[in-house]
């Protein structure tokens, strides 16, 4: 199985805490096409729990976690 993803959009959040990460996070997945990925870059040490949570209540897939990198599919709808 081929576990490399092309990511249409890159993000860093950097450290940022869940409130704020998941805040911006959904707005920008919000503005991707459906079927685009995310690499995403959290540093907070809250993050591996927080964004597969995140991704299983939004039902953006969660392609990858390997903290603190992060490929997200944007939903179909």
């Amino acid at each position: 199985m081929d576990d490399t993803f092309h990511a249409d959009d890159a993000w860093d959040a950097g450290g940022m805490g869940c409130g704020e990460l998941v805040f911006l996070l959904a707005m920008r997945m919000r503005a991707m096409k459906p079927g685009a990925v995310l690499q995403l870059t959290a540093t907070d040490l809250g993050a591996p729990h927080d964004i597969p949570a995140w991704c299983r209540m939004t039902g953006h897939p969660l392609l990858r976690a390997e903290h603190p990198q992060y490929f997200i599919r944007r939903k179909d709808s």
